[in-house]
Formats: structure tokens, sequence, C-alpha cells
């Protein structure tokens, strides 16, 4: 197994007012150099999946490739942008992470890989257990084998398909479950508001 990170920085950021929400700082430093600093170690090779013009994200230093399916299809098209970007490289698979959630665990793929091979299934996708919610999942976050990449461009040109959780419970999926306790493993920024709890919790973390 092979496996190469794909960020999704690519959303609207409609409850930001639009822009792109993952350069947005938390304690002196972007939500994206946060979610790279806890992605890197863990991959063999980073890609950033955004919309738009690559130039904005040159301070990285990171391929950027764009949705390969036309209207803003979500998550799943930042998907199998990061696939088809890997596939000729020589990745099996991708690992996925949002560009606005800086605080995920930094054992994610470990854990994603663990769940695909104890439960036999294609793909993994992370979850958190929580004694009021129950089992909550996390569908930016997951492990995806770039041999599905064909058959997930036909669910989204053709069948529209934009729900991950639908499209993945026709291929079979795993889920790496960690526990939410006070971690805020998926805390994700969201709002202006959601800046603020950010700062909290890096300074909670300190």
């Amino acid at each position: 197994m092979k496996i190469a990170g794909v960020i999704l920085a690519g959303g609207l950021a409609r409850r930001m007012g639009g822009g792109d929400k993952a350069l947005l700082q938390v304690g002196g430093q972007s939500l994206l150099a946060r979610v790279i600093a806890r992605l890197a170690p863990q991959v063999d090779e980073i890609v950033l999946n955004a919309n738009g013009d690559p130039a904005r994200f040159a301070e990285f230093d990171l391929p950027v490739v764009a949705d390969t399916v036309e209207g803003f299809a979500g998550p799943l098209a930042g998907v199998l942008a990061g696939m088809r970007w890997a596939a000729p490289r020589g990745y099996t698979h991708v690992a996925s992470a949002a560009g606005d959630t800086p605080f995920f665990p930094e054992d994610l793929v470990a854990a994603l890989v663990r769940a695909l091979e104890t439960e036999g299934q294609p793909i993994a996708m992370a979850a958190t257990q929580d004694p009021q919610r129950g089992l909550t999942e996390h569908p930016t976050f997951g492990l995806w084998p770039v041999d599905l990449a064909d058959n997930l461009e036909e669910a989204l040109t053709v069948g529209h398909m934009r729900k991950v959780i639908v499209w993945t419970s026709r291929h079979g999926c795993a889920r790496a479950v960690f526990d939410e306790g006070d971690r805020y493993p998926f805390f994700n920024v969201n709002t202006p508001e959601d800046i603020l709890e950010a700062e909290r919790i890096l300074k909670e973390q300190a």
C-alpha cells in the first residue's frame, strides 16, 4: 500500500462569506499550514485539491489539482481529483483530510489502514464515538483506493452523486473510530465564531 495525502481545500466557504477558508489564521498560522503539518508525516506525498488560481497556495510548495468534474460536486470531487493525480505516480490509495480541520489525529492514516485491513473493506472512513450522539462519521477523512476512480467519476457525472456515505455504502466502508474525549479531533472551522473556538482549543492544548 502506497498512500498519498489529498487535502480538500476547494470548498465555497459560504458561512465565512466566501474566500479560502483554509488560509484563515489560527494562532498565527493558517489552518492549511496546520493541516499540512499534521498530514505530512503520515503519507508519502501531499497534493492540494482547490479550484481557481493555484498561485494563491504557492507558499506551501505543493501541487494543486482542481476538481475534474464540474459544478462544485463536494468532497467526493476532491477525492476523485486526488485519485487521478495519485494513480500515475504509483500510489494505491489516497488519504483525504479537510483543509479546515486543524486538530485531526496524528495517527489518522495508520488507524484508517488498520480499519481497512481488519474489516476487509476497500474504503475506510474516520468516525468518533460520543456517549450522547453515538457514532458520528467524518466523511472528509478517509482512505480511498485509486482503482475506484472510474466508478467514482461515473457516480459523480452520470449519477450526480454528492453524498459521500451513499457512495461508500455501495462498495463497503470500514470505520476507524476515535474517542472524541477532550481532544476535539474533527473540530472544523465553518464560521467566524469557530475561529475563536479554535483559538481557545489551541490555548487549552498548549
